[in-house]
């Protein structure tokens, strides 16, 4: 035991089966290190880690009624989900978020008349209630937006006219048009939340720098900065003297706020 791995948790990635990506759907990404077009830093804290390729990730799974059959699952370091490598009958290969429960050599397809099996892709009319799905639409043909992280889902609670009625992983309830896609099951990686990085190090390889906490500054640095001692920086507030608790940041004039049955729940103090 070393003080790097002595508090270290981290994923044994049994799902995974390959440590090769697809060659074909990787693109190249460049790295911004939180400096915006004049060069100037617009966000803090972000910059160094170890280089890595982005995977093209089919989120619209619109190569309908085609089967495919699960070729490899796939450690992603640009999201905290699993990727799954499709190989569609007629040649053509695409990855795509990993359900948990998802094997090698598993069947999926997608279509409006297919099956409500474990990464199957169809409307949310098609769907029985009670279903959990993932990787949800919120504009029909715009691809899927919604529960995509590490463990996330959403469940199916009622069908009202157009619209089907989603419980999300927030505890919010709203309405999304039943021709919207969404995929069958959770996401995948569900440990990924009780990972502890262990050492500074680890952080630094996935590009965090060192986050300054407000009170440890000067006051001409941040608004809870200053004060002689451990003394308390006030009210939370961001260094730009916007509060950090409780302060609504909604525009209520946003058009889809009628589609929100029930908001999201908060902690109450």
């Amino acid at each position: 035991m070393t003080p790097g791995t002595r508090f270290r948790v981290q994923n044994t990635f049994a799902e995974v089966t390959t440590a090769s990506p697809e060659r074909s759907l990787l693109e190249p990404i460049k790295r911004s290190g939180g400096r915006n077009s004049s060069g100037r830093m617009t966000m803090r804290y972000r910059g160094g880690g170890h280089k890595k390729k982005y995977r093209v990730i089919d989120f619209k799974r619109d190569k309908h009624n085609i089967e495919a059959s699960v070729q490899s699952i796939e450690y992603d370091p640009n999201r905290t989900a699993f990727i799954a490598l499709l190989a569609y009958t007629d040649g053509e290969k695409r990855y795509i978020i990993a359900p948990e429960g998802l094997k090698k050599g598993d069947k999926v397809v997608s279509g409006a008349s297919v099956a409500p099996e474990l990464g199957n892709c169809l409307p949310l009319r098609d769907i029985p209630l009670g279903t959990v799905v993932h990787n949800i639409e919120l504009r029909p043909n715009g691809g899927g937006v919604m529960a995509r992280s590490a463990g996330t889902y959403a469940q199916l609670t009622a069908k009202d006219g157009k619209y089907a009625i989603l419980k999300l992983p927030s505890g919010e309830t709203r309405m999304v048009l039943a021709v919207c896609m969404a995929t069958i099951g959770s996401v995948s990686n569900t440990d990924h939340s009780l990972q502890s990085m262990g050492k500074a190090g680890r952080s630094r390889w996935k590009g965090r720098r060192p986050r300054v906490r407000g009170v440890a500054m000067n006051p001409v640095d941040h608004p809870m900065g200053g004060g002689e001692g451990k003394s308390s920086g006030g009210h939370p507030r961001s260094r730009t003297g916007l509060y950090a608790k409780g302060k609504k940041t909604r525009n209520r004039k946003k058009p889809s706020s009628k589609l929100i049955i029930t908001r999201r729940k908060t902690k109450r103090r």
